[in-house]
């Protein structure tokens, strides 16, 4: 059964004049009910994370310090978000629901969680959206709890993963993975263990075929046994941040090509969203849609 993690908390009220498409957490499982891709006994709600498991991968003093609420007016601005005890506690939530879409992977082959991705968040500071980093605390649970012994993220949001990527730095058991827009956002990138950055303007074909040719041989030589894979739709030629020009059946074909791969190769994948900023958010929904759909498809 597909396993989709979603919660309430979710869909946070910014203060008004805020544009970050908060909405489209309620709106793409609505949607996904409505067309019956999945039906309610798909969905579970993921509770807050424990403390010592977010401490497997940021730093005590960033953690105290958001908790109380301490942060000062620089790192809140780097975030991006009014600070509040409820945006940390979502975050929370968010985190384990990666947690457990890793946990359902491994028996049913692939999750997903409704929201995720927050790949701009460091062991010791958030920034870009990101509070806690879920893909990064998920994999280390995993490695914690001797559930995996090689991951590989693979991180196709358009901005590159440079939370994700200082995390792991010193890792050997994580590979990280970033095909990004070279000239987007963040200005100062981290060192993956494989970046690509993608000229802009880049279209369907192109952008199909280098990771088409890519990932195969990645997957045969990282060797393994657990993907983490961030399918932000901020690549389609209609997003306000993203600076490529990819449509949305492009989109889909990419979330195919990850998944089969996984699917054929037999590698558990738990799925985050990422991020997605087109003007309309009835696009935003339908490119997310498609990873669902693509997944339903594709392992059941």
């Amino acid at each position: 059964m597909l396993k989709i993690a979603f919660h309430p908390i979710y869909k946070y009220e910014l203060p008004e004049g805020h544009r970050f498409p908060m909405v489209k957490y309620e709106l793409l499982p609505e949607q996904l009910l409505y067309e019956g891709t999945v039906t309610e006994a798909n969905f579970f709600e993921p509770e807050a994370l424990e403390e010592e498991v977010i401490l497997l991968t940021h730093e005590a003093d960033y953690w105290n310090r958001l908790k109380r609420q301490a942060l000062s007016p620089k790192e809140i601005r780097a975030i991006g978000f009014p600070m509040t005890e409820r945006l940390v506690h979502r975050g929370r939530h968010i985190a384990n629901g990666t947690v457990q879409c890793a946990l359902f992977a491994r028996e049913f082959g692939v999750a997903l969680n409704v929201a995720g991705g927050t790949h701009h968040s460091f062991s010791y500071k958030g920034e870009g959206f990101c509070v806690l980093n879920d893909i990064a605390i998920a994999a280390n649970y995993l490695l914690r709890e001797n559930k995996a012994r090689k991951i590989l993220v693979v991180d196709l949001d358009v901005h590159q993963g440079n939370g994700t990527a200082q995390i792991f730095q010193q890792e050997d058991r994580v590979f990280t993975f970033s095909m990004h827009g070279a000239k987007n956002y963040p200005a100062r990138k981290e060192r993956s263990d494989l970046d690509i950055g993608l000229p802009d303007g880049l279209s369907d074909e192109p952008y199909l075929r280098i990771l088409s040719n890519t990932l195969p041989g990645l997957i045969d030589s990282v060797e393994p046994d657990f993907i983490f894979y961030l399918s932000g739709v901020d690549v389609l030629a209609s997003d306000k941040l993203g600076r490529l020009s990819m449509s949305l059946e492009g989109c889909k074909e990419r979330d195919r090509i990850v998944l089969e791969s996984c699917y054929r190769n037999k590698i558990p994948v738990a799925v985050s969203m990422g991020g997605g900023y087109s003007e309309r958010i009835s696009t935003i929904v339908e490119a997310h849609a498609n990873t669902y759909r693509v997944a339903q498809q594709i392992f059941f």
